[in-house]
């Protein structure tokens, strides 16, 4: 099993998202995201909003893992490939790269890029706030879109990879704090909080050692700042790269037309990161996944 989730990291880190073939047929996680859609157009209203959202979350686990149980009899091939399409590196480097060119060319370039990959507003940004966005979204999506798919794939084989996809996808879409969502999406919330509680760790110690200067030593720093983070999880990879990059991250940002005030993470930190900045970023996102690579590939040897 640890072989095959080392080739499908190698193969993912290749070739990434082949728009050839997605622009043909749906990805899986499209899908997903589809049946969510569904449930939410049919199930999400009065009365027991939250009673009826608990009831599809399990019908989607279950739906999510009977699908695993059975692709994982088309054996070893049709696995590794699932598993390359389910983790998202490569693609994630190079949105995030995206933006550092996007930048390099104009504000409105950047943001431009920037908008594919950040939920906040981008109108009113300027060229800090858009190279802090780039790399906490970088930081982030390491967890849920790379080291998560990957904790679950050891922990439960392709059910619980496929689990976790439909769960982190659900949070996507019906997790948010909004008035239509605050009950149908609580348990996709909450559930996606517990399902990352380990890999967002997990995510903060590669990003610490896989810069090469131990710098570990700051560890009761990173975690003081992830308590000052709005997230359960994504406090700590954020924090673990603000630390390395000696960089601020989070802080005031607008949603929806509001400016929201947010605490800063490593607030002594540079304020005004620039596309050099995410371009570091971009590398130590490479430097721990090669890390993670290792590991996977030390674990399938013993």
């Amino acid at each position: 099993m640890m072989g095959l989730l080392a080739i499908g990291m190698i193969l993912d880190a290749l070739f990434g998202e082949p728009n050839w073939l997605w622009s043909r047929i749906s990805h899986p996680v499209v899908l997903i995201g589809r049946l969510i859609t569904l449930g939410d157009q049919y199930l999400n209203s009065p009365p027991a909003q939250k009673a009826k959202g608990l009831a599809f979350l399990i019908t989607l686990l279950s739906m999510a893992c009977l699908l695993g149980i059975a692709l994982n009899q088309l054996g070893p091939i049709v696995e590794t490939l699932l598993i390359a399409i389910f983790i998202a590196q490569k693609s994630l480097g190079d949105h995030v790269e995206a933006v550092a060119v996007g930048l390099r060319q104009s504000l409105v370039e950047g943001k431009t890029a920037v908008s594919l990959i950040v939920g906040r507003d981008t109108k009113e940004m300027d060229e800090a706030q858009v190279a802090r966005a780039a790399i906490e979204s970088a930081a982030e999506s390491f967890s849920d879109g790379v080291i998560a798919p990957i904790f679950w794939y050891m922990l439960a084989g392709l059910p619980g990879l496929i689990m976790y996809k439909a769960i982190n996808t659900a949070d996507s879409m019906i997790g948010y704090k909004t008035e239509n969502h605050i009950n149908f999406g609580w348990a996709a919330a909450r559930c996606d909080d517990l399902l990352n509680f380990i890999p967002a760790r997990l995510s903060a110690v590669l990003l610490c050692c896989s810069t090469g200067n131990l710098f570990l030593q700051e560890w009761r720093d990173i975690v003081s700042d992830t308590k000052l983070h709005r997230s359960l999880n994504a406090g700590w990879p954020e924090a673990a790269m603000a630390r390395a990059l000696q960089i601020a991250l989070a802080g005031p940002r607008s949603y929806n037309g509001t400016l929201q005030e947010f605490a800063w993470v490593n607030k002594r930190g540079n304020k005004h990161a620039n596309a050099n900045d995410i371009e570091r970023a971009v590398r130590m996102l490479w430097s721990a996944w090669a890390l993670g690579l290792l590991i996977v590939v030390a674990l399938s040897v013993i």
